[in-house]
């Protein structure tokens, strides 16, 4: 039973259209996309059936010091730049440490560090492993980062449950700060799997696009053309606390963290079901939890990876959920932008869909030529201004395994 209002009071990102929170959503509505031919020698040496991917609009080496770039993997990297961008974007907070707790995400985890430490292994031999393998390769690594750089001793977890990782985080922090186990907690999400073995397995089994000569138009959600995802990099985080803690201390307010939920398909370990019945169970107890109504719901960041099966199992979950009132909510599919993020792709477009409610603007989907007839969803494809009052929106991240999760926000 809800008791608090739960606020967002801090947003950090480092994304393929940007370093930071500001760039990446400006870049967003403009329509830019971070889809580019990778460079790397490796791309074409070891004729990679894909050849792009969206990539961090800033590599970590321009922000970070020597030190922390040589300890710690790209996915901690990442969470590392995001997480105290939130952290000053909220007013660096005065908080007891043991009330400041750590829930953030990944889908999986060091994958640079452990591929590069076996390559080291059977090339140069055990002598040449770096003693930090294995804290930098950990998922957990991520959390461990950011908490021992706020010191937060309240906690420090790690969600891994693929792509629906960091939303699931998102829900944590959620039910944290209802349960009273904190004052603040710094959530979200990162990943750094822009390398060869991702890419060749993700390829293998037909879910990136293959369109090498054009990345940028590459990733089209709805589209009849779409096939495929974009792999994407990079994180997002959120500060979140109650709206009591976050008022005594003068705090600005992006918007209300009205609930979160997690469901599972049981149905198939890479396929979502098509039914969707989960993932409309899931849609409607965020917004019911927190004591909304789904009527009152009018703009869904969707999941929408821009795959032929997902994108119209999303929608039948919607049409569910929803019925006739999905023709009255507008949806957006901001990974036509950013590319697909895995585990950090529900941060970022948490993040996205606090930052529509609270600039009442919803932010493009780009790349939607030939709306595929099977989804008649009224999809955003320039900005388009919200109104005013009291506006309710959700945010929805499906992954591998069947894990559903969304949260939903209200206006400020």
């Amino acid at each position: 039973m809800t008791t608090k209002r739960i606020v967002i009071t801090g947003i950090g990102a480092t994304t393929p259209l940007g370093g930071n929170a500001t760039d990446s959503w400006d870049n967003l509505l403009a329509g830019k996309s971070g889809a580019s031919r990778l460079e790397q020698p490796w791309a074409e040496e070891l004729e990679l059936p894909v050849r792009f991917a969206a990539q961090a609009a800033v590599p970590t080496a321009d922000i970070l010091d020597r030190r922390e770039v040589k300890r710690l993997d790209p996915s901690s990297q990442f969470a590392l730049i995001a997480a105290r961008e939130a952290w000053q974007d909220a007013g660096a907070p005065e908080v007891d440490p043991e009330r400041l707790l750590v829930d953030w995400a990944t889908g999986i985890g060091g994958v640079w560090t452990l591929l590069d430490a076996w390559d080291t292994l059977r090339e140069k031999g055990p002598r040449r492993v770096l003693p930090m393998t294995v804290p930098m390769l950990m998922p957990n690594g991520p959390a461990a980062a950011i908490g021992m750089d706020l010191g937060a001793r309240g906690g420090e977890r790690t969600v891994v449950s693929a792509c629906a990782s960091s939303t699931e985080s998102l829900a944590n922090a959620y039910d944290h700060l209802q349960a009273g186990l904190a004052d603040i907690v710094v959530a979200g999400g990162s990943e750094a799997a822009i390398h060869p073995l991702p890419l060749a397995s993700f390829a293998a089994m037909q879910a990136l696009s293959k369109r090498n000569d054009d990345p940028a138009i590459a990733s089209r959600p709805y589209d009849v053309d779409r096939d495929g995802f974009v792999l994407g990099e990079g994180a997002a985080a959120l500060i979140v606390e109650t709206e009591e803690h976050a008022k005594a201390r003068g705090a600005r307010i992006y918007a209300e963290l009205l609930g979160g939920a997690v469901t599972s398909d049981a149905y198939h370990i890479t396929a979502p079901d098509p039914e969707g019945s989960a993932a409309a169970r899931a849609m409607r107890a965020a917004v019911e939890n927190g004591g909304a109504s789904l009527d009152d719901v009018v703009h869904v960041n969707a999941h929408a990876t821009s795959t032929p099966v997902g994108d119209i199992a999303e929608y039948n979950a919607l049409r569910r959920v929803f019925g006739a009132h999905l023709d009255d909510i507008a949806v957006t599919a901001t990974k036509a932008s950013t590319g697909h993020l895995l585990g950090g792709a529900g941060a970022i477009e948490a993040a996205y869909t606090a930052l529509a409610l609270h600039h009442r603007i919803i932010p493009p989907t780009i790349n939607l030529d030939n709306q595929d007839p099977e989804i008649p969803l009224d999809v955003v494809t320039t900005p388009r201004e919200l109104g005013s009052g009291d506006l309710l929106a959700i945010s929805n991240s499906f992954g591998f395994g069947g894990h559903n999760a969304v949260v939903a926000f209200r206006s400020y």
